[in-house]
């Protein structure tokens, strides 16, 4: 949720806002809003003193005096009564006005929608195509069987099969092991959340359509270890040295809505999938070191994997509500002769702090944390990548060395 002051009084912030593509007219709308309500909160603060005195003096009236300022005071109880009904209306007005206005990007963010994002830098030399892309590849060797999947749960699912899983399974170990010795805290998140969760981690209202409810609305699968990590420590004052760093493994679910036809074959876009993702608490004063510091992380992992890759600043007009800045890794994926999103890592400053209420303490009181996330590894897409960047001539797979430890396999002869 925005800085309402700041949005009324700093001009970058506001022209931040925009830059998202939030209409101007939204955030008037929520600004007048909100001097309503502050109106309101204001005649309700003196309507309790005026009532709080005139109790008083009840208590201190002669006997015939008593029934007069008995009758002013009900009057009083009245008044405060119906103008706290409307500051209650209000303040549900504004909430709901402020929910749909977007944290603003960030003046190192470049203008523009998806295709207006900045190359940052590249690091390895794109290969050629391999015999078989990741799709084809990956039934050949019965690592992935679609059809089955298909016939018990629909399209965009799929059993991950053989050795695939041992390379899964090694896959996280790695990562895991390598963000401990970052300093993340390993975790095994919830996957079903509340609503109220999803709304405070900034996915709800403008993400919904992407998410499966269950229980009648009561319950949501997560799309990311994202959500249950942020509610971690919802209402707190978060203690000790910053940044806080915990590293989350989950199943994922989303619903892929808006990508009909797209990515159709293989584990690129599919409904169920597992990640690793980092999650930081920071000191606002130093975010955006810790935003640096998830993508070298991130970085390190695809470049011990041996995948090249490029990455991209997010253009303003492109990043989601809570992002006030974001960094995709795309990594070179031969079959089709492109760069394909496989990580992100984003800075929501306090956008989501404020929903959660969580705080740390400064001089003077406390403050807003900074929260942080980024993806350590996308297991299904980091899979796909290499089954076309270690495929063999003769349809083997070669197991990249840092996984070798942990799943006992060198080299994947083809079936």
């Amino acid at each position: 949720m925005i800085d309402l002051r700041r949005a009324r009084e700093d001009d970058a912030y506001r022209r931040g806002i925009v830059r998202k593509g939030c209409d101007e007219s939204r955030l008037d709308a929520l600004l007048s809003a909100d001097d309503e309500r502050r109106g309101l909160l204001t005649g309700v603060e003196e309507l309790r003193a005026r009532q709080n005195a005139a109790s008083k003096e009840i208590g201190k009236a002669a006997q015939g005096d008593r029934p007069a300022k008995i009758e002013a005071a009900a009057k009083l109880k009245e008044e405060l009564s119906a103008l706290e009904a409307r500051l209650s209306a209000a303040d549900v007005k504004v909430r709901e006005l402020a929910l749909q206005i977007p944290n603003p990007a960030s003046e190192e963010t470049p203008d523009g929608g998806e295709d207006d994002f900045e190359v940052v830098g590249t690091v390895g030399e794109p290969g050629a195509a391999p015999p078989l892309d990741h799709a084809d590849f990956g039934a050949a060797m019965g690592f992935v069987e679609s059809e089955a999947a298909a016939e018990i749960s629909g399209s965009r699912f799929h059993y991950l099969m053989r050795e695939a899983v041992l390379l899964e399974l090694a896959l996280v170990q790695w990562v895991m092991t390598r963000l401990v010795e970052h300093d993340f805290v390993p975790v095994l998140p919830p996957v079903l959340v509340r609503e109220q969760t999803m709304e405070a981690a900034g996915f709800f209202p403008t993400d919904r359509a992407q998410v499966y409810d269950v229980d009648d609305g009561d319950l949501f699968l997560v799309g990311t270890a994202e959500v249950p990590l942020a509610g971690l420590h919802r209402d707190e004052i978060v203690e000790g040295d910053l940044p806080l760093r915990y590293a989350g493994f989950s199943t994922c679910f989303r619903r892929e809505a808006g990508t009909y036809g797209k990515d159709t074959r293989g584990l690129f876009r599919v409904h169920q999938f597992d990640k690793v993702e980092m999650f930081s608490y920071a000191d606002p004063d130093r975010s955006w070191d810790e935003h640096d510091s998830l993508l070298a992380i991130e970085e390190s992992i695809l470049a011990a994997l041996g995948i090249p890759y490029r990455v991209v600043n997010v253009a303003a007009g492109d990043l989601g509500a809570p992002a006030a800045k974001k960094y995709d890794i795309e990594g070179w994926l031969p079959s089709e002769g492109r760069y394909r999103e496989l990580t992100s890592c984003s800075n929501y400053t306090d956008y989501s702090a404020r929903r959660l209420g969580t705080r740390i303490r400064a001089e003077g009181g406390t403050r807003l944390v900074h929260t942080l996330n980024g993806t350590a590894c996308a297991v299904g897409r980091t899979l796909l990548f290499l089954f076309e960047h270690y495929q063999d001539a003769d349809g083997a797979l070669t197991v990249p060395d840092v996984l070798r430890p942990f799943c006992g396999l060198d080299r994947i002869p083809p079936r």
